[in-house]
Parts: C-alpha cells; sequence; structure tokens
C-alpha cells in the first residue's frame, strides 16, 4: 500500500494481508541500503497470526519517493509521522542494524505509543570503519562486497538457505546495487554519528528484546552487551536471546528462529 508521511510517497509492505488498525500494530524497520523486503518472512508470519504489519520501505529506499535522511532522530520522527498518517495510537517497533537504532530512538522519544520494542543486530554506538564509510561514498560495488563479507556466515557463502536454491550474499548485493546512488553512504553516515543510543535506551518505558546472531561480525556480542545493560536498567526492562549459529544477517539466515522469537515475544503477557 501507498500513503503520504512528510508529503512524500511512501511504500509500505503489510505481510500479503490487507492492514486491519483494529490489531495491534507492529512496525518493522529496515537497515542501511535495504527496504521492506528483507522483512518479508517475518511480515507474513506476522501478518497471518494476528497483528496489523507495517513494514516501509524508509523515505529514498526501493519504492518510497524522496530523499534519505541524515541522522538517525530524523528517522525517529519519519516512523512517528508514518504512525500518524496510518492513525495509529500505539504499536511495537522491530528494527534491524540502522533499523534497530531508529526504533530504539522512536520507542525513547514517544514512549506513550511504543508497546513492545525489538532491536535485531543491535549496538550503542554503532561505529562504521572508515573504509567502508569511504567505500560506500566512492566505490558502491566494494561497499556491497565488505557487508556482504561481515554479514553472513560460512554457511551462507557455501549456498545455505531456508529457501532452496537463493544464494542470500548474491541476493543481497543484488538489493543494495537496486537503491539509489548515495542511499548507502547517508544510512552509514547516520549510523556512524549517532551518539544517543545508551540516553535513549534510558528512556525506553516498555520491554524490549534484544535479538542477537551467534556469529554477528557487524554487531558482536560482546558490543552489544553495553545496549542491553542500559535497556535492562530502563523502566520497562530487557532481555537478550541470541540466534544459533546466524550472523549479522540473521532475518535471511535464521528467519524461523527470528520470526518465532518475534511472536513469542510480541504476546508475552
Amino acid at each position: 500500500m501507498e500513503l503520504t508521511v512528510g508529503a512524500q510517497r511512501a511504500f509500505l509492505y503489510t505481510g500479503g494481508r490487507p492492514f486491519d488498525p483494529e490489531l495491534p500494530a507492529v512496525v518493522l524497520i529496515h537497515g542501511a541500503g535495504h527496504d521492506h523486503s528483507v522483512w518479508n518472512f517475518q511480515a507474513r508470519a506476522l501478518a497471518h497470526h494476528g497483528f496489523a504489519v507495517i513494514v516501509p520501505d524508509l523515505r529514498g529506499h526501493g519504492r518510497s519517493a524522496g530523499e534519505p535522511l541524515a541522522t538517525i532522530e530524523a528517522w525517529a520522527t519519519w516512523i512517528a509521522s508514518l504512525l500518524d498518517a496510518l492513525g495509529v495510537a500505539r504499536a511495537s517497533l522491530v528494527g534491524h542494524s540502522m533499523g534497530s537504532l531508529i526504533a530504539l530512538q522512536a520507542a525513547a522519544a514517544s514512549p506513550g505509543r511504543t508497546a513492545r520494542l525489538v532491536l535485531v543486530g543491535s549496538v550503542a554506538p554503532m561505529p562504521v570503519a572508515d573504509p567502508l564509510l569511504d567505500a560506500a561514498r566512492h566505490r558502491r560495488a566494494a561497499a556491497h562486497a565488505m557487508i556482504n563479507q561481515w554479514s553472513y556466515t560460512p554457511r551462507a557463502w557455501l549456498g545455505a538457505s531456508a529457501t532452496p536454491g537463493v544464494c542470500l550474499p548474491g541476493l543481497n548485493r543484488q538489493l543494495m546495487a537496486q537503491q539509489g546512488e548515495g542511499v548507502l553512504a547517508v544510512d552509514l553516515a547516520a549510523c556512524h554519528a549517532y551518539q544517543g543510543g545508551l540516553a535513549a535506551a534510558a528512556a525506553v518505558r516498555c520491554p524490549t528484546l534484544m535479538l542477537c546472531g551467534e556469529r554477528d561480525q557487524m554487531t558482536p556480542l560482546r558490543a552489544a552487551n553495553v545496549l542491553f545493560d542500559a535497556l535492562v536498567n530502563a523502566a520497562g526492562g530487557a532481555r537478550m536471546m541470541t540466534i544459533p549459529r546466524a550472523g549479522h544477517a540473521m532475518i535471511s539466515e535464521a528467519p524461523d528462529a527470528v520470526s518465532d522469537s518475534l511472536r513469542a515475544f510480541l504476546t508475552d503477557g
């Protein structure tokens, strides 16, 4: 479906079911250089189990118009505007990588309208290596290769996939190549510059789940613990789950495990 957010056309995927505002709403937010399609498996699973699913192409990504926003704070405001446009007063927020920072900031900025928060492959701060920042600005193909190298486990590179015949790194490389020129560079710079994550974590008032890949090289477990400690001490409390044998791209490497974790957490209590 399409709607207008901030005077720009935005595309939303709803998991194969018509959007029903009477159902509990959940927003799935994609990461840098991606679009809604990375969440297809989880979106369908949630939409067919009692949720009103909202999976936007962020502004300037995929089929959404406009230019990508330059800061995580601006993205959080955009998510609030998206919910306003849909007439959704309260929703759970789920984000992967850059999307997790957006979800975190949005939950902190609007605690009264965030039911639950799920951070997938997340750390705060989320520094980006200088070679990757430079490649994203000047050598897109090299940047895509770096991201793929660090996002997937050796099993995926050897052909393991939940969908037989699908090469996950190849699919991801194609997805990143489809985004507009400069989108990845803006996204990565926003992640690198965002320093408000731990303060945002302290302001979260809803139950929070961190999903971590056991073999994540982009946001490794040892770094995720800093953010987790801040969330545990927040009013809403937090728990952490590790997806076995999965890397940063756990939503595609282990789609069933991620979907089951989301459903269990979002329906708990």
